[in-house]
């Protein structure tokens, strides 16, 4: 978005400072990632994740910067959110859901807005996902970036925009996924010594499942891959998740429990409400493969492979 172009009539009568001021503060915040690229690795998004119709979101509250997506405008999903983790701190916050302002309106301002509680402007629904797509769905709003990996208050809160949500069965998001984002932190917390970057995506069926009448799109799989540049390796115990390596690790997790078995294996001896919802672990390049395969195009999710 131009923001000279965008700008109201009534702010070419302002006086020059004020104008250029207030194009400053228009400035986009949907449609590139140049203002939120410290929270890639070398501040390089991945690459060869497309679809189309994609927007590049700098996730904005509170006037500042949190996180990025990739939104699926057609799929109301985002295929990714990147963001640099921090040791968790605090509860989860009781915040109302927020929307992207635009999503529906290139001149709207720059950080995301709370949904009203009465009707919703028509551009909105028809831009993203609202809440009443996920209301009586059988499915719950799944984090990609979670308030779990920040302790931050105002990165915890900007976690709660539907932009970074996905539709997730509760058997995966309070299940298998939610103990692998926790031993991910745990891991991070204890070996990671700098800036650990995180990105974590969907992989979608390859012909769309939805909800609401083509509303939001299904995710078959939920995958995440962190990368750790400099890390401590004392007391690291000798398990099959740190033979992977410190410096990267990925993971898959599926969210259909009647996927089949070639990517993510159904472990039999889960519990009912668990089974079928199980997280593989992984390296980063057979995440990379999978991801290949589904998404048609070579994909790096991590500049030079988090290699410093």
């Amino acid at each position: 978005m131009q923001c000279l172009n965008s700008a109201p009539r009534s702010l070419l009568a302002l006086p020059v400072v004020v104008a250029l001021a207030s194009l400053w503060i228009c400035r986009a915040e949907v449609g590139g990632f140049t203002a939120c690229s410290q929270f890639f690795y070398n501040k390089q998004p991945p690459t060869g994740l497309k679809s189309e119709g994609t927007a590049q979101i700098c996730q904005r509250y509170w006037n500042r910067y949190h996180f990025a997506s990739l939104y699926d405008r057609r799929r109301r999903t985002p295929l990714y959110s990147a963001y640099v983790f921090s040791p968790e701190g605090g509860t989860r916050p009781k915040i109302n859901w927020m929307y992207e302002p635009q999503l529906a309106y290139s001149k709207a301002g720059p950080d995301m807005m709370p949904f009203p509680r009465g009707p919703i402007d028509q551009n909105v629904v028809e831009s993203q996902a609202v809440i009443l797509d996920y209301t009586n769905s059988s499915y719950t709003r799944g984090h990609l970036n979670p308030s779990l990996h920040h302790s931050d208050v105002g990165d915890k809160n900007a976690t709660f925009t539907l932009t970074n949500i996905v539709p997730q069965k509760e058997g995966s998001n309070d299940g298998p996924w939610a103990d692998f984002e926790g031993q991910t932190s745990s891991l991070l917390t204890k070996h990671c010594e700098k800036e650990a970057y995180i990105v974590t995506g969907v992989i979608p069926y390859e012909t769309d499942h939805w909800i609401k009448h083509d509303r939001v799109a299904i995710p078959e799989y939920l995958w995440s891959a962190y990368c750790c540049p400099s890390y401590r390796v004392e007391n690291v115990p000798i398990t099959n998740l740190t033979l992977l390596g410190l410096s990267t690790l990925a993971a898959i997790g599926r969210n259909d429990p009647n996927s089949t078995e070639e990517i993510v294996p159904i472990d039999k001896k889960k519990g009912k409400r668990w089974r079928g919802y199980d997280v593989r672990r992984m390296s980063l390049k057979t995440l990379e493969m999978y991801l290949k395969q589904r998404y048609g195009s070579a994909i790096s999710i991590f500049d030079n492979g988090c290699s410093l």
